[in-house]
């Protein structure tokens, strides 16, 4: 009975996700140690993808092949961040939650609620009995994956080398992707998981298209939460009085990765209509700056 209720595994990755999560929020909140938030955020995405797919245990060739995609990207990132706080020391994004539970609390919903969001498509593929052929939009999906995960990883390394240079110390990321995006990292990502989406679009019939939600809130959290508007903040409080600085933000796109020769001469209300360019990533900066 309980298989039928959950067919499609929604309610045991719901409390596989919240069990997962509230593990490492014990761990933070008694031992004071943020070191590991970000890979328990990425490992939860392997958990999910691979439990569904052993649950199910139809091994159809698309499942295994998306449910591959996200252990991949999870292991990558998580070994990635965590490789990379325990290097740089203290997760500054704690620096006022460590004192505060309740911030710290609502911190590690809203991490649950992410990773059981964006898995939504790879859950739905698992759970399903249906294994049409494959089709067109199977293959536009792996290539979109594929582009978007070594755009991430690529972006990531790249950053990660140029802030181990002691010759770069105070300076901002501006090589490599980061010449084209102020943020090429998250632009891979998003297209990865969009591209798991169409991926899984053969298997989806009826309210099981309501996983798109998953990319959607993927792209709405980059774009207004926790990602852009955070890092552009603090950019711009660094090095906001620097000309050099200023005239990168003005020619490079925030997400889409384009030639600075030719963003830069873009107009403002195609920037902000087509390219993410929105008033709050610059805040704290004169606006005549950015025309």
């Amino acid at each position: 009975m309980g298989t039928v209720i959950d067919s499609h595994f929604l309610a045991l990755t719901a409390i596989v996700t919240i069990g997962y999560q509230f593990l490492f929020f014990v761990v933070t909140a008694l031992l004071k140690f943020d070191k590991v938030t970000d890979f328990a955020g990425s490992t939860n995405f392997v958990i999910l993808a691979i439990l569904t797919l052993l649950l199910k245990g139809a091994w159809h060739f698309r499942q295994v092949v998306l449910t591959f995609f996200v252990v991949l990207w999870g292991l990558r990132l998580g070994i990635f961040l965590l490789f990379r706080i325990l290097q740089w020391g203290e997760d500054r994004r704690f620096d006022e939650m460590r004192s505060n539970l309740g911030r710290l609390a609502i911190f590690w919903i809203f991490q649950a609620v992410w990773v059981w969001t964006v898995s939504l498509p790879v859950t739905l593929v698992n759970a399903s009995n249906r294994n049409p052929f494959l089709q067109a939009v199977d293959v536009i999906g792996w290539i979109m994956w594929s582009v978007g995960f070594i755009i991430e990883g690529t972006a990531d390394q790249q950053k990660l080398r140029f802030k181990q240079s002691s010759e770069n110390r105070g300076k901002w990321c501006n090589v490599g992707l980061w010449k084209y995006s102020r943020h090429p990292n998250y632009f891979g990502e998003i297209l990865l998981w969009w591209g798991i989406f169409v991926a899984s679009t053969p298997v989806l019939k009826g309210a099981e298209w309501l996983v798109i939600i998953g990319p959607i809130f993927l792209t709405l959290l980059l774009l207004f939460i926790s990602g852009i508007p955070l890092l552009e903040e603090s950019a711009d409080k660094k090095f906001g009085n620097v000309d050099g600085y200023r005239i990168y933000k003005r020619r490079t796109s925030p997400l889409f990765p384009l030639p600075p020769s030719v963003y830069g001469i873009l107009p403002s209300w195609f920037k902000t209509t087509f390219l993410f360019e929105f008033p709050l990533y610059s805040r704290n900066l004169p606006q005549e700056e950015l025309i």
